[in-house]
């Protein structure tokens, strides 16, 4: 493996946050992480889904991926009003644009402050995994969110600084462990990204069969 092609680990790292978008997604990440001898802890906090039936199976499916694996698992607030006023008035953004900024910062934020919560350094997002999302806009979000946190006095026992583990997971072979893992779970599998937006805008876009089987 050459080292362009290598996931490195932040010096230090023995445990992370790990945000989970969907249970197909965390999977080859958790298991590449595992068997590095890094800890995860996953925090499923993912506001933008919708409907809220929609949220409750992914939230399912990423618990019982966790609980297999003896994985410590967090619940996050589903809370889409809140992220609705996150994104105000990007309704009509296009997929990869403002708005797609706007709600990485909103799920990453909250990702940082329970990593601080915990007493955990290190945080990390399975966003970085899809090809569907642009890497650059998922990797300033995480370390904005890095930034505010440090920045921001918030009551946590010593207030430790946290560090936004900017990764393409896409790397190391996992896209392809991914989908080999999706099969092996059993996992459902998502037809869109998941707010309304998307899911609007999937209903209109039917020429890309492949589309259908990205998850997050």
């Amino acid at each position: 493996m050459s080292k362009s092609n290598a996931i490195i680990i932040p010096e230090g790292c023995a445990t992370v946050l790990l945000h989970a978008c969907c249970a197909p997604c965390s999977s080859a990440i958790v298991e590449w992480l595992l068997a590095h001898d890094v800890t995860p802890v996953i925090y499923y906090f993912n506001p933008n889904i919708y409907p809220f039936e929609e949220y409750e199976i992914r939230k399912n499916e990423s618990k019982r991926h966790a609980e297999s694996l003896g994985v410590t698992w967090h619940d996050g607030d589903y809370g889409h009003e809140e992220w609705l006023s996150a994104v105000q008035g990007l309704e009509h953004e296009p997929e990869r644009g403002k708005r797609c900024e706007a709600c990485f910062y909103h799920r990453l934020l909250a990702t940082a402050r329970k990593a601080q919560e915990l007493g955990i350094p290190f945080f990390a997002t399975t966003l970085a995994s899809s090809r569907w999302k642009n890497l650059d806009q998922v990797n300033a979000a995480g370390l904005k969110a890095a930034e505010t946190v440090n920045n921001t006095p918030n009551g946590y026992p010593g207030g430790n600084p946290i560090a936004f583990w900017a990764q393409n997971w896409r790397k190391d072979g996992l896209q392809d462990r991914r989908n080999a893992l999706l099969k092996e779970y059993g996992f459902y599998n998502q037809q869109y990204c998941g707010c309304e937006f998307s899911f609007r805008a999937s209903l209109n876009h039917t020429e890309n069969p492949d589309r259908s089987s990205n998850p997050s």
